[in-house]
């Protein structure tokens, strides 16, 4: 007697508004149902119903990663692309500023500082830098296409923006954090709540702005030009998102956990001399540390994310306090914690290989990409002083540079004086940031092989091979196998 087998099948849907995809999904994963079947039934059932119970009442968080949405945020500032790619969980990407001219695009202004002479002092930090960006483009294309002129074999039009790239490499460390960009992100609705409820709970009022705006678009009909170009009937079409919409709000945890851990780290640290860049020493562009004790481990990263000191000389600090102390600064980043709140991301620790990195702003946006690990990164400000980069030397032209940014940081220190948010926003990505990348021997060897390839830019590319030499150095058996690339090995024409 033989059996009936089913029939194997493989099915792609149609596009679908993200909740009742997620409500279809998550019907199907618990019934002996059809696709077909599930969405009929859910096409016939109150999705919203669905989600106030069983997302918001009851938490089944995970149902929402199955309904996914594309958000695109326009004329935003570079700072504000920063912060929404802070998610783990997101695909996405934003204006190059390695491909085009940004200084047409114009600048973010606070609301905070309109009307007022300081917003007089903060156009003209920004039309400084706008002026030198402009004015080092040219004479460095002519340079580069001196250097590296066309070969046969390669189209003049590619040749001739691979040029423009490398040219736009350079002036873009003149971009202050106030440049205006595009950002396109692709995520999860789970991914979208939690990216929501952080930007509402941002101290930046842009940020804020931009979760109340994210809000509403989840609310309203999507924009659906594809498929008007494809022939379909134009007309309102079912909200993205609208019972997430309703529910996301402000976290108060996640409102004031930093500002608490800051005024802590200020009284903890007081007499260290750890709030003075003149006791840290000699800065390293890249420091492996040593595994140590979990508890110290969070506790540094806790007193990290707050300051500007190397972490190892926080480290230094933390070990010689006692039990009591160190149990205090964690109290202070737990007790405004709700019972449904995610602890930060501070607290994720026990990775094998930590690196405290110090590289330029425009460099450290290509490596915050990497999502296979934790980055803490601290505070921007020009306390870490500036790169210069190379071709700007060999060139001849770091001069004007450096004239340029060391009138920008004399600035913007005044400027911080009436103005904290202005002089954030008014910082270029030449200047240096601090952060922590914690992460496995995979996403070591990931990063430093593919970040020290000829074709990336040569300041991720420099950190990228000293994580290579770093891990070498401490663990030959692993740090010898890396692929990596010395940025010694050039080669312009190669994108």
């Amino acid at each position: 007697m033989s059996i009936d087998q089913p029939t194997r099948r493989v099915i792609a849907l149609a596009p679908m508004p993200p909740e009742k995809s997620a409500y279809a999904l998550a019907r199907y994963s618990r019934s002996p149902d059809s696709i077909e079947s599930s969405l009929r039934w859910v096409h016939g059932h109150s999705s919203e119903k669905f989600w106030d119970q069983f997302y918001f009442d009851y938490g089944h968080a995970s149902i929402a990663d199955l309904g996914h949405v594309i958000i695109c945020f326009e004329d935003i500032s570079e700072l504000a692309a920063i912060r929404l790619e802070d998610e783990p969980l997101w695909d996405g990407q934003a204006k190059s500023s390695r491909y085009q001219n940004f200084a047409s695009g114009g600048w973010f202004v606070p609301d905070s500082i309109r009307g007022s002479e300081t917003e007089g002092t903060y156009h003209g930090i920004l039309r400084s830098l706008a002026e030198i960006y402009r004015l080092l483009h040219q004479p460095l294309t002519q340079f580069i296409s001196e250097r590296e002129p066309c070969p046969e074999s390669m189209k003049p039009a590619d040749y001739q923006r691979t040029i423009a790239a490398r040219a736009f490499d350079v002036t873009r460390y003149l971009l202050p954090l106030a440049a205006r960009t595009n950002v396109g992100q692709v995520v999860s609705i789970r991914t979208l709540e939690k990216q929501i409820t952080r930007l509402l709970s941002s101290q930046l009022p842009e940020l804020r702005s931009i979760g109340e705006e994210l809000k509403d678009a989840c609310k309203r009909s999507p924009v659906n030009l594809w498929g008007e170009l494809c022939g379909q009937p134009a007309g309102p079409h079912e909200p993205l998102a609208p019972t997430l919409a309703r529910h996301a709000k402000s976290n108060d945890y996640q409102a004031s956990v930093y500002q608490n851990l800051a005024r802590y780290a200020k009284d903890a640290l007081r007499g260290t001399g750890l709030d003075q860049p003149t006791s840290w020493g000699m800065p390293e562009p890249v420091d492996l540390l040593d595994p140590h004790d979990p508890l110290d481990e969070i506790v540094t990263t806790l007193l990290y994310r707050v300051s500007h000191a190397p972490y190892r000389n926080l480290l230094a600090v933390v070990r010689t306090w006692t039990e009591k102390q160190k149990q205090e600064a964690v109290d202070v980043a737990m007790n405004a914690r709700g019972p449904y709140d995610e602890l930060i991301k501070e607290f994720r620790s026990g990775y094998a290989f930590t690196f405290d990195v110090l590289m330029d702003i425009g460099g450290w946006r290509d490596m915050h990409r990497h999502r296979r690990c934790q980055q803490i990164q601290q505070n921007f400000t020009t306390v870490h002083g500036y790169e210069v980069p190379p071709p700007l030397v060999q060139a001849g032209l770091d001069q004007e540079y450096r004239q340029a940014m060391d009138a920008v940081r004399s600035d913007i220190e005044q400027l911080k004086k009436t103005s904290a948010e202005g002089s954030l926003y008014a910082t270029p990505f030449g200047f240096k940031v601090r952060c922590l990348f914690k992460m496995d021997y995979a996403e070591a060897e990931y990063i430093a092989r593919i970040r020290s390839g000829v074709k990336g830019h040569w300041s991720y590319r420099t950190i990228a091979w000293l994580m290579k030499q770093k891990l070498a150095a401490r663990y030959p058996a692993l740090g010898d196998r890396i692929q990596a690339t010395s940025p010694d090995v050039e080669d312009t024409l190669t994108r």
